[in-house]
């Protein structure tokens, strides 16, 4: 991503998520100072409660992290949290939704406990649970929060309401839900309607530049036919690993970077579930 930005001129600017979940894109240009300035928001009271937890309570993140018990015990707890008290904002339930992100298979909040509910195979919960470093990187984050805008919108509120306020020198990078297996991934998730919404929504109202992935469908690419599209590969695992087709699309204008570069590092594209603070 930091190519794109070099390329479109907005590099020292803003860039805005409008389906961060773990923002992993969004932190390390951040933290690296490719950008001045993130607007994440996510609709997922879950996630959003992480990420204001992290920036308004930091502290006692930090302590948590440090002293939570890693045991399916404590598993089933975070995760009954995780379904029982997702309405509204609290510690409680940012906590719930790092942690099962941290000790799931593939960081899908959704999914399973890493090494089973009897802990028998070789990879058990506590693989991707490296305290210091997670509170490293969260302690890093919290000590950049006067240059995170956070918000919890539906995504038509967060574009028509929210992105004009920092549409001056800003790119912004739409990854919206799975089309295909959204349901089995998230918590929140869109049919197809929806998809054809947020198209309706970034033709009508966004105005600076933009970027959007999805997993390739022809569904996806009839809804975007109108624009400027490449396909693909990527590899990544969620369950089993393999490689997939990522539909990328671009607004009118902007330049398509060479093939080389849509399949290199440079790029820098992730897809959802994207583990939290990685």
């Amino acid at each position: 991503m930091e190519y794109m930005i070099d390329q479109l001129g907005h590099r020292g600017g803003t860039y805005i998520e409008p389906f961060a979940g773990g923002a992993g894109i969004a932190m390390e240009l951040l933290l690296r100072n490719v950008i001045s300035r993130i607007v994440i928001n996510d609709y997922d009271k879950a996630v959003w409660s992480f990420w204001k937890a992290i920036l308004t309570e930091t502290d006692r993140f930090v302590e948590e992290i440090r002293t939570v018990p890693l045991t399916v015990d404590e598993w089933q707890k975070q995760h009954e949290i995780l379904v029982t008290k997702n309405d509204k904002y609290s510690f409680e339930l940012g906590f719930a939704a790092f942690y099962l992100n941290r000790t799931n298979r593939s960081g899908i909040i959704k999914g399973g406990v890493i090494g089973g509910q009897e802990q028998a195979k070789d990879w058990k919960m506590d693989v991707r649970f490296k305290r210091e470093e997670l509170v490293t990187r969260i302690q890093r984050i919290a000590a950049r929060k006067k240059d995170i805008k956070l918000y919890n919108k539906d995504v038509n509120s967060f574009i028509k309401n929210y992105v004009p306020l920092y549409e001056e020198n800003a790119l912004i990078y739409f990854d919206p839900p799975y089309f295909r297996k959204g349901q089995q991934l998230y918590m929140n998730f869109f049919n197809y309607k929806d998809h054809v919404r947020i198209e309706q929504e970034i033709r009508e109202h966004v105005n600076c530049d933009w970027i959007i992935t999805y997993d390739y469908e022809p569904q996806i690419e009839e809804i975007y036919h109108n624009y400027n599209l490449r396909l693909y590969d990527l590899n990544y695992s969620v369950s089993t690993k393999r490689k997939a087709n990522e539909l990328m699309i671009f607004k009118d204008g902007i330049i398509i970077p060479p093939d080389e570069e849509l399949n290199s590092k440079k790029i820098n594209i992730h897809i959802r579930p994207l583990s939290l603070v990685d």
